[in-house]
């Protein structure tokens, strides 16, 4: 078992029932996790910026049984509607877990869960979703073990939450977040996301992420699906170098304030994650050609203005607008007058850098 010094200690106190609410962000990665190996290891270290209007909130109740369970005993709600279609996810989560918190099946749980965001926007909701599940189940276990510290409260919540979903342990804290190993960063971790360890230059606090929904629809491959395929990719070792090389030159760039090189660095991240869906086999095309259109308008139009406007985009159709405080109004100028047209209904989300996930 990986991460010994999370299976939990036996518990100081008895708590028969009780309630607990946490709000966890989504996040955007700058340098791209894409492959992974058994229990969620990443093959790349990645790097977030965290979010702050989409983010999902979750509650649970819970109250103790009069013994223990022979399956997880539990309730799921997603905007106050029975979701059983979401169990099977929470059943592999609560299995992955359950040898850290083996109080699990001592109780039973009512989960309720929503998106600031719809959830049929195309917006990832994976990694907010299990980020705040797992910090709720903290909650819970901190309950039981009340001399838990708080370091270790949120390390263990980022670790639970990369069982349930990669991405979702870097949705606990913010406003940057570093997960996987990287001999230049101190405290990285395959295991947990760390909030960033190095210096960051005021360019890049409340930086703007604009989401044009490109198209809300189902992928036709999924995340899992893509992540295996780097398995066997005849490119995987040369892409898996070339994340740790940008997070050394992002880390660099972070620290000085280097605009142009974060826009270099951001976008060939994005466009290498994609090329690797190209280049599998078998092979595979998530981008659509509203997507292509709106690149390509920005590259245009920061050409012709020297702003620092830029693009993301996520294992998916939908990009993310990337640009600095100080040119929020001429790029959203740009963005309503020139992007919005490529979007599924019209339909955008103006969002803005996090600082992780919070109690309610």
């Amino acid at each position: 078992m990986i991460g010994k010094v999370f299976v939990s200690p036996t518990y100081d106190a008895s708590v028969t029932e009780g309630f607990t609410k946490w709000k966890a962000p989504s996040n955007i990665a700058l340098v791209k996790y894409w492959g992974k190996y058994a229990e969620q290891i990443p093959a790349n270290p990645s790097l977030s910026f965290t979010l702050s209007t989409c983010a999902t909130t979750t509650s649970i109740a819970y109250r103790k049984l009069s013994k223990p369970s022979k399956t997880y005993s539990y309730e799921f709600f997603f905007a106050g509607k029975t979701k059983d279609t979401f169990r099977p996810k929470i059943d592999a989560f609560f299995n992955r877990i359950a040898g850290y918190m083996p109080f699990l099946k001592q109780y039973h749980f009512k989960i309720d869960s929503f998106n600031s965001f719809p959830h049929s926007s195309g917006i990832a909701s994976s990694a907010s979703g299990m980020a705040a599940l797992a910090l709720c189940l903290m909650e819970l276990e901190k309950q039981l073990n009340p001399q838990m510290e708080e370091d270790y409260f949120y390390r263990k919540a980022s670790f639970l939450a990369r069982l349930g979903s990669g991405s979702a342990c870097r949705s606990i804290e913010g406003d940057l977040v570093l997960w996987g190993a990287h001999q230049e960063l101190q405290g990285s971790s395959n295991l947990y996301g760390i909030k960033y360890p190095s210096p960051v230059h005021e360019h890049f606090k409340n930086y703007h992420d604009t989401i044009l929904l490109v198209d809300k629809g189902q992928k036709t491959v999924s995340s899992t699906v893509g992540h295996n395929l780097m398995k066997d990719h005849p490119f995987a070792e040369q892409r898996f170098d070339q994340a740790h090389q940008n997070l050394t030159k992002l880390k660099a760039t972070l620290e000085s304030g280097n605009l142009e090189q974060f826009i270099e660095i951001v976008e060939s991240e994005a466009l290498t994650l994609h090329a690797m869906m190209l280049t599998s086999v078998p092979y595979f095309i998530l981008m659509k050609p509203n997507t292509l259109e709106i690149i390509n308008k920005i590259w245009a139009f920061r050409a012709a203005t020297k702003t620092h406007v830029c693009f993301t985009l996520d294992a998916g159709a939908n990009v993310h607008v990337l640009y600095p405080e100080f040119e929020k109004k001429e790029v959203y100028e740009f963005i309503k007058n020139e992007l919005v047209v490529y979007c599924e209904n019209g339909q955008y989300i103006c969002d803005q850098i996090g600082f992780g996930a919070k109690k309610m």
